[in-house]
């Protein structure tokens, strides 16, 4: 039978995939705005006649009636990235969190730590030797649809083709949903400009030498330092993702990729989120290449771009240079993702500078404004990157450079970039805490 046979015979219905679907299952959902959307209604519609179905997934785009308290029982997230759809349903204890490295995720279910069931995808139309590209979230979900022993793919004629290690063959879709609707979009900067954000911006455009490998994160510092990039030559990107800020940088010239060491002339990454002005860009081009997590955030595997600038955020950072980033006190909030990932591979690479930003204070829901350089962390906060890790950390008040330094030196120097209205009191607790 060839592959265009095949592919016909195993078109179905939403509503008829999600019932191969057992009681007990595991199901990996594909995610960030990959989540397909016709299998998943469908599979919340089915959720009454289903007992103990655990979903794994990272970051997810889109409507979450799967994550609802009705659904107790039925089913249940297991998540290894707490996003914001889903935080409330962790807090609450209605779904569970896996704490792990991205770059081990793809492996939990390829060594079969956590074997899969059912892998639900998204794919783009077939070329003509039969593979879809798995489009714009390549890197968490390649390895879970290869171990997994069901496939059901929504094939979609709005997802980008895009290149790389990027494709599974029809002869892999156990069932096939044909669906024709846009992309979820995200747009960056949607909060505006905000000058502490700028000068934080500022200070890491300082650091960033031409021919650099970046490391270009969606979020508001990442969006920041992208508009203070205008000035650099040959910058290249290797990521676990980027956003449409890379576009205006490589039409600027600014992003070549031509002083790669690492995959010269190609920007690589995991997966892409964005607008569709993003989506329709990556579609078969050249200069991008998407490929798995597992590949993509290893640390050795990232060290080898010389000149490597990981940029990652915080909650906060105690004076010895402890970083919380993935929760708040014992209240779980994100997850490490892929920080310490870029962490220790820009640490190991030639010329390599690892760079924790954050401004220095947060303003909590009653109003009072807090420090989040501390001189501890709140009691239960998880430590991603260690002070053992750590090197550069960046507030709007300046640049604290940690690396061989004594605790004595680390406090001093995160003392003089947290806000003015809190460096006395820190002072105050580092000296008794014997820290100065």
């Amino acid at each position: 039978m060839d592959w265009t046979s095949l592919y016909e015979s195993r078109v179905t219905s939403a509503e008829d995939a999600v019932r191969t679907i057992q009681n007990g299952n595991r199901v990996f959902l594909t995610g960030n705005a990959s989540v397909p959307q016709k299998v998943l209604s469908a599979l919340v519609d089915h959720a009454p006649n289903l007992k103990d179905v655990e979903i794994c997934q990272t970051l997810t785009v889109g409507p979450t009636d799967y994550v609802s308290p009705k659904m107790e029982g039925h089913l249940r997230v297991n998540t290894v990235f707490i996003s914001d759809n889903v935080r409330a349903a962790v807090q609450a204890g209605r779904a569970d969190f896996t704490p792990v490295m991205l770059s081990e995720f793809p492996l939990l279910f390829k060594r079969r730590i956590l074997p899969i069931d059912v892998a639900l995808i998204h794919v783009s139309l077939p070329d003509e030797h039969g593979f879809c590209s798995l489009g714009v979230e390549v890197g968490l979900t390649k390895t879970p649809a290869e171990s997994s022993r069901i496939v059901i793919a929504e094939v979609n004629q709005h997802m980008p083709r895009t290149l790389g290690d990027s494709f599974i063959h029809v002869s892999r879709l156990n069932h096939i949903i044909p669906v024709d609707y846009q992309l979820p979009e995200l747009v960056m900067a949607k909060d505006g400009p905000s000058d502490t954000l700028d000068k934080i911006a500022g200070y890491i455009t300082e650091l960033i030498p031409n021919g650099a490998t970046m490391q270009m994160g969606i979020g508001a510092i990442p969006d920041a330092v992208l508009k203070y990039l205008h000035h650099k030559k040959d910058l290249g990107v290797h990521s676990e993702l980027f956003s449409d800020g890379v576009i205006d940088l490589v039409e600027a010239g600014v992003v070549t990729n031509a002083r790669k060491s690492l995959h010269p002339g190609k920007i690589v990454a995991g997966f892409i989120l964005g607008t569709r002005r993003l989506y329709e860009w990556v579609h078969e081009n050249p200069m991008v290449e998407l490929h798995r997590t597992e590949y993509v955030n290893d640390p050795f595997v990232i060290a080898q771009n010389e000149r490597m600038i990981a940029v990652n955020s915080a909650i906060e950072v105690d004076l010895t240079g402890q970083v919380c980033a993935d929760s708040i006190g014992p209240k779980l909030y994100s997850g490490a993702g892929g920080q310490l990932d870029f962490v220790y591979g820009a640490s190991r690479s030639k010329g390599g500078m690892p760079i924790i930003a954050l401004p220095s204070t947060a303003t909590l829901r009653n109003g009072t404004r807090v420090t989040r350089i501390t001189a501890m962390l709140q009691p239960g906060a998880g430590v991603v990157t260690s002070r053992n890790h750590v090197r550069y950390v960046v507030t709007e008040y300046g640049v604290a450079d940690l690396y061989g330094k004594t605790i004595r030196q680390r406090a001093g120097q995160l003392i003089n970039i947290a806000h003015p209205d809190f460096r006395a009191d820190l002072e105050t607790q580092a000296h008794k805490l014997h820290y100065l």
